[in-house]
Order: structure tokens, then sequence, then C-alpha cells
């Protein structure tokens, strides 16, 4: 692993940031979590998250264990590819596994389609922690201030009101609805929102 490339620290709200990264963002910390590339251990666990009916409510389907073990292999493969993406996450503490937050492309139909979009998705014991609002704040300060993004997305189901109370919290702003063109037509879950945050807003926050 290669030594630690820079420290930065400031307020989101009411959230203290404090982010470490080595230089590829294989690794980075915050001050109650672990950002890492994934383990072979995650992968049990992270079939269960997939696999459970409440936590992928705003999902179309549950993934079973080899449909998530399939995205845990794209996530280290784009990571070889472009240094950075979803981050396995891990309670410093406890070293417990409780999901991913990251980094990722917009896919084709949508607004902002080509740009990267920040993303989460926690484990239920992991919920009304602040968890995901502190790894995608670190996501953050990797696109903006290493990566030279001038915005983020972030997209979501309309119903699902968690995370979009997190993209809130993150300072994003609603931009449009749209129908997600991945999810069938008449589903409820198709109509989504999208929310975007900029370089200048981003900095304004955390001059503020």
């Amino acid at each position: 692993m290669t030594e630690i490339a820079y420290l930065t620290e400031f307020m989101l709200g009411r959230i203290l940031v404090r982010v470490t990264a080595t230089q590829r963002y294989d690794t980075m910390s915050t001050a109650r979590l672990l950002m890492r590339r994934w383990l072979e251990s995650d992968r049990e666990p992270f079939a269960a998250l997939n696999g459970d009916q409440e936590t992928m409510r705003f999902f179309p389907q549950t993934l079973d264990r080899a449909a998530s073990d399939d995205f845990v292999d794209t996530i280290e493969s784009r990571f070889e590819e472009q240094g950075y993406g979803l981050w396995a996450i891990e309670i410093t503490d406890t070293g417990e596994f409780i999901g991913f937050t990251g980094l990722n492309s917009m896919p084709a139909g949508t607004p902002g389609a080509g740009g990267l979009e920040v993303g989460w998705r926690l484990a239920k014991t992991a919920w009304h922690h602040g968890y995901a609002t502190e790894a995608a704040s670190a996501a953050l300060v990797v696109a903006f201030d290493r990566l030279g993004l001038d915005e983020i997305w972030s997209m979501t189901s309309v119903l699902n009101e968690p995370s979009i109370a997190v993209m809130r919290r993150l300072g994003l702003s609603e931009v449009g609805r749209f129908d997600h063109p991945r999810v069938p037509e008449g589903h409820v879950l198709r109509p989504h929102v999208c929310y975007r945050l900029t370089r200048a807003e981003f900095a304004g926050a955390r001059a503020g």
C-alpha cells in the first residue's frame, strides 16, 4: 500500500469529515469508517445484504449470490482501471462490513449520463447512524479535490425518501425527474429523481 497522500478536514453541516487516503484511493478513512478495496470475506455479508427484501425495497429485485459476486467482480475491475469506485465500508472500531459507498458512472438515458454519481448501499444494521453521509462526504472529496470534477450526480426512486435525505444532507439539489430506462415500464420504481452538486457548491459548503 502506498503512503498517505493527503489529509483534509471540514464540517459538512454538523458532521466533521476527516479524510485520509492513499494515492490510488484504494483505502480511505473517516472518523468512524474505513473505506477500502473489497475482500473475499466481504462476499458473504454483501450477498446477504443484496438478498434482503427490506434493504433492496427500492430496487426492482434482489440479487442472488452469483449476481452479488458478479457485482463485486465488476467493482474491483473498475478499481483496477480507474483507481477509484465503490468502496467497501467497515466500521473502524469493530471491523464489521456494512456495505458500500462511492463513485460510479451515470448510465445512458439518465440526466448526467457519462458523468459520475455518488451512491451507497448499507446493511440494515448500519442505518440511522449517519454512515452513508459520512462515507459519501469522503467520496465527494475524491470527486472534486482529486479527480477535478465540475459536478457530481446522484439518483434514486422518487419513493426512496431515506436516500433523498442523504443527498440533501450532502448538499445536492434536485435537478429533474425521469423514468429510469433499466426499470420496466409500469413498475412502481420506474419514476426516478436526480440530484446534482457542483464544485462551487461543495466548496461553499466546506467554507461555511
